[in-house]
């Protein structure tokens, strides 16, 4: 491919706008469409929705029309399940245009949804293609990272990644998924209807596994609420002592009954120790901590944009982030 790429983004709720922030300070990219279903949307300059400058870029609800234009890639960021989105990537496959989605449950389907992976995997091939999910969870803090820290490893006998944010700096849609402001029974009701979790834990242990030769047996998660003891609040929302100020989340790999692969997510408003730490239990073992964590919504974007150049040397098909030349920030 040329040195410039060409890129359609689509889906412009706030991370897809803060994408659109991103690509204009990038050299390599050039933004040559943007599409969103939204009627108040249509027409505008994409550049302008996205608090950047004027980009001459208008953004359409016909995605048919946008991807016909020349372009090598589509940034895809509407919603986080494989299943609701297939028709958006099946267009763009169609199209000839590579993709990468933050679809958390694209990031490794192949367990899930076998028949829905299949198929878009043929596409991809038949158009010359790529397709990949990522971001920063999955994507990277909680599968690419511990897979690339375990190199220097003779062995591993376990995984442990600990995320811990103060959800307080996050985007609203992050701060609702994870109940802050909830008392404990909404809380508990949002859970039960499927309202409340971050998904993409399970596709990151298998995402792990699947690397590393483990066969395992099962995979669980669990979630409970955080209650605050004290007022707590973000720029959008005011939590009352008593209320759920964000949510912790476990999830496990076992393989004959021991837990090979433990994620623990620690996500509400006002933690007091923010951090992510990777731990590969092994000869040698050794643990990784970012202290005060990784700014999810910045990382996103930016893991999304930085696999662009990997992208354009993966084979054609549905690739995970082990199936990539290593990603990185490029400036020029």
């Amino acid at each position: 491919m040329p040195a410039q790429l060409k890129v359609v983004q689509m889906g412009l709720g706030p991370i897809g706008q803060r994408l659109v922030q991103y690509l204009a300070q990038r050299p390599f990219v050039e933004l040559v469409g943007a599409i969103d279903i939204d009627p108040q949307k249509a027409g505008r300059d994409v550049g302008l929705l996205s608090g950047t400058r004027e980009l001459g870029v208008e953004i359409s609800a016909d995605a048919g029309q946008v991807l016909q234009r020349q372009a090598h890639a589509v940034i895809l960021t509407t919603d986080s399940s494989l299943a609701r989105i297939r028709p958006q990537l099946e267009e763009c496959l169609r199209a000839g245009k590579s993709v990468v989605s933050t679809c958390e449950e694209l990031a490794y389907p192949f367990e899930d949804q076998p028949e829905i992976c299949s198929q878009l995997d043929e596409l991809a091939r038949q158009n010359s293609v790529a397709l990949l999910g990522t971001g920063v969870n999955p994507g990277f803090l909680m599968d690419a990272l511990p897979l690339f820290l375990s190199s220097v490893c003779q062995q591993v006998t376990r995984v442990t990644v600990e995320r811990h944010q103060d959800a307080a700096i996050r985007r609203l849609p992050f701060q609702r998924k994870i109940g802050a402001g909830l008392s404990p029974e909404e809380f508990d009701a949002q859970y039960r209807a499927g309202h409340l979790r971050h998904v993409g834990f399970a596709q990151s242990i298998r995402l792990i596994a699947h690397a590393f030769g483990w066969h395992l047996d099962r995979v669980e998660e669990s979630v409970e609420p955080v209650i605050a003891r004290g007022p707590t609040a973000s720029a959008f929302i005011q939590v009352a002592p008593g209320q759920c100020a964000g949510l912790r989340q476990l999830a496990r790999g076992y393989r004959r009954g021991e837990a090979l692969i433990a994620l623990e997510l620690e996500a509400y408003l006002g933690h007091p120790a923010p951090r992510d730490t990777v731990t590969i239990h092994g000869q040698p073992t050794l643990s990784s901590t970012i202290q005060g964590g990784v700014d999810g919504d910045i990382a996103t974007c930016a893991m999304v944009i930085n696999a662009l150049q990997a992208l354009r040397s993966a084979r054609p098909g549905l690739r995970t982030m082990a199936d990539i030349p290593l990603t990185h920030w490029c400036g020029a």
